[in-house]
């Protein structure tokens, strides 16, 4: 069984949406600094993050740490917007579609929950996975078989650990819950 660490990214400079990309706050930083921290003991491990920076800088004080730099995996990235949303109207469509099931969402976001399901799958030996809110809580309803797009509300920085045979996910421990912004 490899061991997945899912580590959902520090917090981001928020930009107000102005940037589609932002990176991390101070704040942020701090949160990356002390995630390394108590996952130094672990490593080196091999790390894999969204192509988002926000992740990538969050997972640059382990890369740091263990001497190794994370792979870009384009399939563990935020749940994208449908084609058809305007930016501007993200923030509502995420409170809206959060508060639901899979069953109930655009037919075109199934196939990046599968990809983040299949990504994790994937996952041969212990792996740091530095990824989203969203994509952590499908990972954990795949492994629970759990409809809803929110099961729980991962912290910046926290750590939820799951388990793979690469054919299933099993979640052995969600990481700290607190509210999270949208948006």
């Amino acid at each position: 069984m490899a061991k997945l660490y899912l580590v959902r990214h520090g917090e981001d400079t928020g930009s107000g949406g102005a940037d589609p990309d932002p990176g991390l706050n101070e704040l942020g930083h701090g949160q990356a600094k002390d995630m390394a921290a108590r996952m130094a003991h672990l490593g080196p491990l091999p790390i894999i993050v969204s192509p988002l920076r926000r992740t990538r800088e969050t997972a640059a004080p382990l890369e740091t740490a263990w001497g190794v730099v994370g792979q870009v995996v384009e399939a563990v990235r935020e749940i994208p917007s449908p084609s058809a949303l305007a930016k501007d109207h993200r923030r509502d469509w995420l409170r809206r579609i959060m508060s639901g099931a899979w069953a109930e969402v655009e037919a075109e976001l199934h196939p990046w929950r599968q990809g983040v399901i299949d990504a994790l799958l994937a996952s041969r030996e212990d792996t740091v996975v530095v990824s989203h809110f969203v994509a952590i809580n499908a990972a954990v309803g795949a492994a629970r078989d759990d409809d809803r797009l929110r099961l729980f509300r991962p912290n910046n920085c926290s750590i939820t650990v799951m388990e793979t045979d690469g054919t299933k996910l099993t979640a052995v421990e969600l990481g700290d819950a607190a509210e999270t912004k949208v948006g």
